[in-house]
């Protein structure tokens, strides 16, 4: 489960634009400086104390298993036709892991969330936690055990990227706490949460190898790679996520999947990782160089083109292990991840199975889609998991909608009103919700992206809907084009709802790959013009944006009856309500840029603005504007955006008070403590097993296209007298070993150095809310600024941040903020470790500025760490 169409398109390149040479070329040369080095063996699991009864258990399970059941339990059977394999013998099932990262997909009776974007757009850590255990509710009660999610990568590095809709936005911390508290909710609730994609894909276009061209090449420097993108996977290990999935695209000329250094040497070693990597759909390109680059989990199992029932592994992983070119401390290693993975949710007890299947909706249907001759049983239960999730769900849509622009205060607007409503994105598809493939289209209100990353809807409350319910003098056009209206009257407001739409490369969408590669940064359906209509002709105009990213509004943005603009960005199922909560009053808007929004394209380098494009051998997307993205970028060359990261607007006013820093773990040394050594593995006899061992069972008739690990009498005997003689030697890796390393020393723990999460400083203030009418809920971003030293550091950057409770007219509370040594450190490519530059050579802690405000561009008060004093009413430091 959690595979349809898509993933055979994207496999076939059937609608995939990177799909034109005829044959594999040979691939471009990566530019000097980016590599990626050879970094073996795998690192055993099972090192940490927080997973050390999980790995008692699994060890003791899998000496039971046969080497068949043991590469069964590591890859898919098959795309269509189920989970993982199983180890039926011993109690361990078939796994069910399950897309996607805003609802349980391709299955009825689900709650639709609002997508990843829109819930860091709330930059509220008790709801997204809350979004989380509720998504965990809905996979635990659909019997999913694996939940394909959280995204963080894309960082959203390309405002045009496809995919950034998944994450919660672009920045490094704001993704990696909105993940970290997905993560906890989501595990919380006995369900294995998936980080993804490590690492790279930043653009959909040309991410994917096929048999004509490689996937892109991510080329990312050390210190970049360190203190951007790896930072939110930090986030997610310490938070004890349980499966990271790797990208389809590759780092520095190594495809993600079966990068030693991404895989074994950065994750599992530095990170601690504990729990186990899998493949993303068909991404997998070989058999051996994968496994022994770390990759424990293969899905959907297939070869890069599927449905001719081959695979890298399972057959081929039985016989690698036997004729000795896949060492069996690997395979072990591998399957007890996996195995550990569950005992440490608790899924050894009283887990449901799978009660839903992707695909298909019938009650009962055939049980191997994918085959060629099925039986056919009952398949779906149509269990009901919505719960009362929709009040979390409208919570998150209504409490990220972002107020840019409210002139003359137009807003909250009043029932009584005369409304004009234009643009089809007011209205839900006229077709159905869920009309479109993976929604795979842009007709009617745009709650999500397209592409794996959807659910479908069980409802659909549009906005139109909801502003007929408040208000009784509303005429809606129900067209993207301007229409003849009658000569308005001076007090009409007219409501513009315009979008702009992206997804997976597996789907062209009005001529727009995955990334927005067509539209570019403009509202789709000619929606800029409609603007442009209505505000020439009406004196009041608030314009509504549904979006996946930033769009430039330059065109009408300034005109003087456009009045307010809101960013309701991908509301998913409850689209209608939370939006008519904000625009008649009922609540103040809280919601925050979780990007910036420029006056221009080229106000970004073009290495960000720009995506790539077909070339001849293997696509080279150079990072080559480091750490400087989004804010961070504008900051630096003083280009001041339409609205910066951080930006919203509230129908009431709040001040920062009593405002005092204090040291918690007082930093004495540039450099964290020494890591702790690692605790011993499980360890398992290394001796081949017998060839009995990866031989089907006499008399059992298999199903064409399934996968099985099992091999034909001859070739296990093959194989067997080959591993045990000696006979043939494979040629290993550049750089293999099987001896275990200690582990750098930036790492020790789950997310590299415990000292790193130690809080070396914490920020104290009462926030009041000094309006007269309007209760609201207040955002604090705490953004760092590094002293003086030689590291090249962005003016400022996000470390923490953190919402107020409901604040009504005069009421005060106050809050907390955390800033730990990673926060305060730089990766430094010499050391291979973090360093806190501020830290003085004689222990004394020189100056961090920790500056506070509402967003990146208004930030007042400051607090200095060298002299823990704070102060207000300064000019902003950028």
């Amino acid at each position: 489960m959690g595979t349809s169409f898509l993933w055979l398109a994207a496999a076939l390149g059937l609608l995939d634009s990177g799909c034109h040479a005829s044959t594999v070329l040979p691939r471009d040369a990566v530019p000097a400086g980016f590599v990626a080095r050879p970094y073996y063996p795998a690192p055993h699991g099972g090192w940490t104390a927080s997973w050390r009864e999980s790995y008692a258990k699994a060890q003791a399970l899998v000496e039971q298993m046969t080497l068949a059941e043991k590469t069964n339990i590591t890859g898919g059977v098959g795309i269509y036709m189920g989970n993982t394999g199983s180890a039926d013998r011993l109690g361990f099932p078939q796994l069910c892991l399950q897309d996607s990262a805003l609802g349980v997909a391709s299955t009825d009776n689900i709650t639709a969330f609002p997508a990843g974007i829109t819930t860091g757009a709330t930059f509220d850590k008790d709801l997204i936690y809350a979004r989380g255990v509720a998504l965990g509710q809905e996979f635990r009660g659909k019997g999913a055990n694996v939940y394909l999610g959280p995204a963080v990568g894309p960082m959203g590095r390309k405002p045009l990227g496809g995919r950034n809709w998944e994450g919660f936005g672009s920045d490094p911390v704001l993704q990696g706490i909105s993940a970290a508290l997905t993560i906890k909710g989501v595990q919380a609730q006995g369900v294995v949460a998936t980080i993804k994609h490590l690492i790279g894909n930043e653009q959909e276009m040309f991410r994917m190898y096929n048999p004509f061209q490689p996937g892109y090449s991510a080329n990312i420097d050390d210190r970049t790679l360190h203190e951007l993108y790896l930072w939110p996977f930090a986030d997610s290990v310490h938070a004890g996520v349980g499966s990271v999935m790797t990208a389809y695209n590759a780092v520095n000329g190594s495809a993600s999947s079966q990068n030693s250094y991404l895989i074994n040497g950065i994750l599992k070693d530095e990170l601690g990782f504990q729990g186990f990597v899998m493949s993303d759909w068909l991404s997998q390109i070989s058999g051996v160089a994968s496994a022994l680059a770390g990759l424990d989990m293969a899905m959907p199992g297939d070869t890069m083109v599927p449905l001719f029932g081959f695979s890298y592994w399972k057959y081929d992983l039985s016989r690698s292990v036997l004729n000795g070119s896949v060492p069996l401390d690997r395979l072990n290693d591998m399957t007890t991840r996996i195995v550990a993975a569950w005992y440490q949710m608790g899924q050894d007890k009283n887990y449901p199975r799978p009660n839903f299947s992707s695909n298909t909706k019938n009650r009962e249907d055939l049980l191997y889609p994918a085959a060629i001759a099925s039986p056919r049983g009952q398949v779906n239960w149509f269990v009901n998991v919505q719960a009362d999730h929709y009040k979390i769900a409208r919570q998150v849509a209504q409490d990220a909608i972002t107020l840019l622009k409210n002139d003359d205060n137009i807003l909250p607007l009043s029932p009584s009103a005369s409304f004009k409503v234009f643009g089809t994105d007011a209205a839900v598809n006229p077709d159905g919700p869920n009309a479109c493939l993976n929604r795979a289209c842009n007709k009617g209100t745009l709650g999500m992206g397209w592409g794996s990353g959807v659910a479908d809807y069980p409802y659909f409350d549009d906005p139109i809907s909801a502003i007929r319910k408040r208000a009784a003098d509303v005429t809606y056009y129900q067209t993207d084009n301007f229409p003849s209206v009658p000569t308005p009257k001076d007090s009409d407001i007219a409501l513009v709802f315009i979008n702009s739409d992206a997804g997976e490369n597996s789907f062209t969408v009005e001529g727009n790959n995955g990334d927005r590669n067509s539209a570019k940064l403009a509202a789709w359906h000619n929606g800029d013009e409609l603007v442009k209509r209505a505000a020439a002709k009406y004196k009041n105009v608030i314009v509504v944006v549904h979006t996946v990213g930033p769009l430039l509004l330059e065109q009408w943005h300034d005109l003087p009856s456009v009045k307010a603009v809101l960013f309701a960005h991908l509301p998913g199922q409850e689209a209608g309500e939370s939006l008519t909560n904000i625009l008649f009053g009922e609540t103040s808007p809280c919601g925050h840029l979780p990007y910036s929004i420029t006056k221009k394209a080229d106000d970004l380098p073009s290495s960000v603005a720009d995506l790539k494009g077909f070339a001849f051998g293997q696509v080279q997307d150079t990072y080559s504007e480091g750490l400087y993205i989004d804010y961070r970028y504008l900051n630096k060359m003083g280009t001041k955006p339409r609205y910066a990261f951080g930006h919203g607007l509230s129908y009431t006013n709040f001040s920062f008070s009593e405002i005092s820093i204090s040291p918690v773990t007082r930093l004495t040394t540039s450099l964290p403590g020494p890591r702790a050594a690692k605790a011993p593995t499980p360890q398992f006899s290394t001796a081949i097993p017998p060839a009995n061992e990866a031989k089907a069972p006499k008399g059992f008739n298999k199903i064409w296209r399934y996968l099985y690990s099992w091999l034909l009498d001859n070739e296990a005997d093959e194989a067997y007298q080959i591993g045990t003689t000696g006979s043939k030697k494979y040629p290993y890796p550049e750089g293999y070993s099987n001896v275990q390393t200690a582990g750098p020393a930036s790492g020790g723990d789950e997310g590299g150095n415990p000292a790193l999460w130690e809080t070396a400083f914490e920020v104290t203030l009462k926030v009041k809310n000094i309006g007269t009418r309007f209760s609201g809920k207040a955002s604090v971003q705490g953004y760092v600024q590094y002293p003086e030293s030689k590291y090249e550091t962005p003016i400022v950057q996000l470390r923490d941040f953190v919402k107020t409770k409901e604040l009504a007219p005069g009421e005060e509370t106050t809050v907390r903020l955390g800033f730990k040594r990673r926060d305060l450190s730089v990766w430094d490519v010499e050391e291979q470790n973090w360093v806190a530059p501020g830290v003085k050579a004689d222990g004394s802690m020189g100056r961090y500025t920790i500056w506070l405000g509402e967003s990146s561009d208004r930030l007042r008060v400051a607090c200095y760490t060298d002299t823990l004093e704070c102060e207000g009413g300064l000019e902003p430091v950028v």
